[in-house]
């Protein structure tokens, strides 16, 4: 399906050089002379390697339609994550790289969403939000208001991010899958 560019979005699945591409970031760009542009960049869904482009927002480009998928995490194998559907209970095997920044965010029995092109996996999205332990915080320092700033942590997969300063270890918080950003103390 041709689509402009300039509706590029990330998620998308776009065929391009004769090879298939999953849209990480876009970014439309305006210099101060000359016409807008978009700048995309992607991730070969064959090789993994990643690569910009730019396309002027009137150029056309293909883009694959995809079907989404929900699967159940079951283990990760090497470089391969293993997910089970829930309906038939067949085990799907997809590349670790395609989950990006979020792979540290995988939990057992996590609800995973897997975009399929012709039946290939081509993208997976984590649940937007998941609750981990903190297992380090630096100590608040005397003087530093409440408002002021956050301090670092490190969450029980290994991810560093940064808290307020109330949170201290051992607590449970509700971290973002996309950044790891802190959202709130997890509840009960």
């Amino acid at each position: 399906m041709k689509q402009q560019a300039n509706l590029i979005r990330a998620g998308q699945v776009l065929e391009h050089d004769g090879r298939r591409w999953t849209v990480l970031k876009q970014q439309i760009i305006t210099p101060g002379k000359g016409g807008a542009f978009i700048q995309v960049e992607m991730r070969d869904l064959k090789t993994g390697n990643k690569t910009n482009e730019r396309w002027r927002t009137a150029d056309t480009v293909e883009r694959l339609m995809t079907d989404n998928k929900d699967f159940t995490y079951s283990y990760t194998e090497g470089d391969n994550i293993v997910l089970m559907d829930p309906e038939t209970y067949e085990q799907t095997i997809i590349p670790l790289q395609i989950l990006g920044d979020q792979a540290p965010f995988l939990q057992d029995n996590m609800v995973i969403d897997v975009d399929l092109v012709e039946g290939e996996p081509v993208g997976a999205h984590l649940p937007a939000q998941v609750t981990l332990e903190i297992i380090e915080a630096d100590p608040v320092v005397k003087g530093q208001t409440a408002s002021s700033s956050y301090k670092p942590a490190k969450l029980s997969n290994g991810v560093k991010t940064l808290v307020p300063p109330f949170v201290e270890a051992g607590e449970r918080v509700v971290v973002r899958t996309e950044d790891g950003s802190y959202v709130e103390r997890a509840k009960g």
